[in-house]
């Protein structure tokens, strides 16, 4: 595997457009999924205190969300781990890599969570909105300290 490493980080570090490529659909991907997440996110919370019609028809419109956030986060970790690959040595050992990793994860549960929320919501469990607000809050709170870490990493190691 580390021969694969090897050739992978040469291969990355010398050539400009490859770097390019990598660099914008982990970029372009965080925009698309996080943009969206975080409108959706907005929405809901907007949302909240709007009658059971209003909010469950705020809810039938963001489903097809989730496939895109999905989506983006599936090019977010692929080209996450090509950028982790061009050096992984320095990154095995940076702690805002590991500190950006825990917030994919905590963001990727609130995800989950979130899912749960709003189909408990669309059966008229009116509990459910609690859970979606939190999670609401949650999610932009993660999407953009991710991007921070991620802004981090090169920049403070």
């Amino acid at each position: 595997m580390t021969d694969v490493f090897t050739s992978w980080a040469s291969l990355y570090a010398n050539h400009a457009a490859i770097k390019t490529l990598v660099a914008f659909f982990h970029v372009g991907a965080l925009i698309a999924g996080g943009g969206l997440a975080v409108a959706s996110d907005r929405s809901v919370l907007m949302a909240a205190g709007d009658d059971d019609f209003s909010r469950r028809s705020l809810l039938e419109s963001l489903e097809g969300t989730h496939r895109v956030v999905i989506g983006s986060l599936v090019l977010i970790g692929i080209s996450g781990f090509l950028l982790f690959a061009s050096d992984s040595e320095t990154f095995l050992y940076s702690r805002f890599f590991w500190i950006k990793m825990g917030l994919v994860v905590a963001l990727a549960v609130n995800g989950l969570l979130l899912v749960r929320a709003e189909h408990r919501a669309i059966t008229g469990d009116g509990g459910a909105w609690r859970m979606l607000k939190t999670t609401a809050v949650a999610s932009i709170t993660l999407w953009f300290l991710t991007t921070l870490a991620g802004v981090a990493l090169p920049n403070i190691g």
